[in-house]
């Protein structure tokens, strides 16, 4: 026999021995009807274990491996023991939601090894990430683009550092460089973290060990108060980050995928919210929108992909509908941003607070303007339809590709098209294009091919249009500066095409005329289409023709 045959045969009893321990704990979860939890392998927070004295926590076989203010995970060999079942009651009346997980013996006995490293608990057991206003400042000027922040990460120490600092550090980079989303992204070997500036992903670390990414994992769980036992199913949640001028929000968005939970956070910053004037929509499309915004009933359709700014566009809206005299109410999926003097509701679909349904309910709060989060289904179509031909002003979004998109994808749920063209006001479409960096911006050189070509479009144009502000003919492109992040971009601006569906359209929507149909018509009837208004803003220095053909297609004359 091999000498190493003992040694291999003495492991593997050992490894069986272990695994049949943590069945058994699995089983006794099971009957309980509580979350199991193998703490050999399962990340743990120091600091959380220090709320209880190890003493105490051996004598109860427990331990707090995760916490913050407002709730404490609590691993326990045996649940139903009365002193544990007071020790639960004395955490409660700390204010923590306590989660009893069900763990072994020697799960516990592991996680009590690092008492050793626990010191009392810090101010990073909390359920908001507070930053101190120095250190923002100090995060916000060194990690100003996007080198700074690689070179952050890069030197970050992941064995020694806490959850904590690589949060701070995270979040202040992408508040500093106008992040809209953070992405962690497992893979074979690491996880790879990336930011969304202006609609475009970049790699800011690529190598994140996989162990500190299950404690960032189990710390976002807790901080957004999703469950920390499911990783086979998505989740969603939120936490905020406290800032010395304001709170911001951030959406958590979990997903399995093949090396682990997918994340992103979508950042709610409240200075994204525009007024109706600084969305960059043209003045006369402004006008359109203004005289709609008047009336006193109908609806107002937003149409455009996730992430086309949809939702800033209506809540512009509704601030400029906003007064004293009038009643607006909400029903969201998610509520993103939180608007004084508005009432916003919240979907709970398994609560049976559904659209179709807490539309019915806000019917009955007397109401002057309603926005719906989102038109899914043929049931929430009619009620909204049917409360803008009864005296609401009504506020949705659909998802179609274009303006003329939206009718069509109506009557495809169902809609009768009698309902549509009397209680349809106005359709909007649009898109998000970046904005060039005022600071480092140069103009491009046009031959004269390409000067005749815009002038020839300026000229198509509807008289409506201010052809004067496009009488030179000048575009510009990227340069990259340090007020840009070396980007050549810096924010971004809606292209929008807004189609008036007025009685002349109605004969078209009673025969079920397709998009193609509806388009062509409106655009002789003088709609500026999306790819039209963004080379417009291009020619006024605002984006380039490439942003615009990115988002839309090539230029079609």
């Amino acid at each position: 026999m091999h000498p190493n045959a003992p040694l291999k045969l003495s492991d593997t009893l050992i490894k069986a021995r272990q695994a049949g321990e943590e069945r058994e704990a699995e089983r006794r979860a099971k009957e309980l009807g509580l979350p199991y939890v193998n703490l050999n392998i399962s990340p743990l927070e120091v600091e959380a274990l220090a709320l209880i004295p190890e003493a105490r926590s051996r004598d109860l076989q427990v331990a707090i491996f995760e916490a913050n203010e407002s709730r404490a995970a609590l691993a326990a060999a045996k649940p139903g023991d009365s002193r544990v079942l007071e020790l639960i009651r004395e955490l409660e009346k700390q204010n923590r939601k306590v989660v009893v997980c069900v763990a072994s013996l020697r799960g516990l006995n592991h996680a009590w090894e690092s008492y050793r490293f626990a010191t009392k608990p810090t101010k990073e057991i909390t359920g908001r990430v507070a930053i101190e206003k120095e250190r923002v400042q100090e995060l916000r000027t060194k990690l100003v683009g996007l080198p700074q922040i690689e070179a952050a990460l890069q030197k970050f120490d992941y064995q020694e550092g806490s959850v904590t600092e690589f949060l701070e550090v995270t979040l202040a980079g992408a508040l500093a460089n106008r992040a809209s989303d953070i992405h962690f992204e497992p893979e074979e070997k690491g996880v790879k973290l990336r930011y969304r500036i202006d609609g475009i992903l970049h790699d800011v670390a690529k190598s994140m060990p996989v162990f500190f990414y299950r404690k960032t994992t189990s710390r976002l769980k807790l901080l957004s108060g999703i469950k920390l036992n499911i990783q086979n199913h998505p989740q969603d949640g939120r936490f905020t980050i406290e800032l010395p001028e304001k709170a911001i929000e951030i959406r958590v968005a979990m997903a399995p995928a093949e090396y682990g939970e997918i994340i992103v956070l979508r950042i709610l910053d409240p200075d994204s919210i525009l007024s109706l004037t600084d969305l960059g929509i043209r003045e006369d499309d402004l006008a359109l929108i203004q005289i709609e915004l008047d009336r006193p009933h109908g609806m107002i359709l937003n149409t455009g992909p996730t992430g086309s700014g949809k939702t800033t566009t209506l809540y512009a809206f509704l601030s400029a509908k906003k007064t004293p005299e009038i009643k607006i109410v909400t029903i969201e999926d998610p509520i993103e941003y939180h608007l004084e003097g508005i009432e916003q509701t919240q979907v709970d679909e398994e609560g049976g607070y559904s659209f179709a349904n807490g539309l019915r309910s806000i019917l009955r709060q007397d109401p002057d303007s309603i926005l719906v989060g989102e038109i899914r289904d043929q049931e929430t179509a009619e009620i909204a339809l049917q409360a803008a031909l009864t005296g609401h002003l009504v506020f949705s979004t659909i998802h179609a590709n274009e303006a003329a998109g939206a009718i069509p994808r109506l009557l495809d749920l169902g809609v009768k098209p009698t309902s549509i063209g009397p209680g349809m006001n106005l359709i909007i479409s649009q898109r998000l294009v970046r904005r060039l960096c005022e600071q480092c911006k140069k103009p491009m050189s046009l031959d004269a091919r390409q000067l005749k070509r815009f002038a020839d479009f300026v000229g198509q144009l509807p008289e409506r249009v201010a052809k004067a502000n496009y009488a030179e003919i000048k575009l510009w492109r990227p340069e990259g500066c340090e007020a840009c992040g070396n980007l050549g971009f810096k924010g971004r601006v809606g292209i929008y095409e807004i189609l008036v569906t007025d009685e002349a359209l109605e004969p078209l929507i009673l025969s079920k005329a397709g998009e193609t149909e509806l388009a062509r018509y409106a655009e002789k009837r003088g709609m500026v289409t999306m790819q039209a208004d963004g080379v417009l803003k291009a020619l006024r220095g605002i984006t380039t023709v490439d942003e615009v053909i990115r988002e839309t297609g090539q230029l079609l004359w």
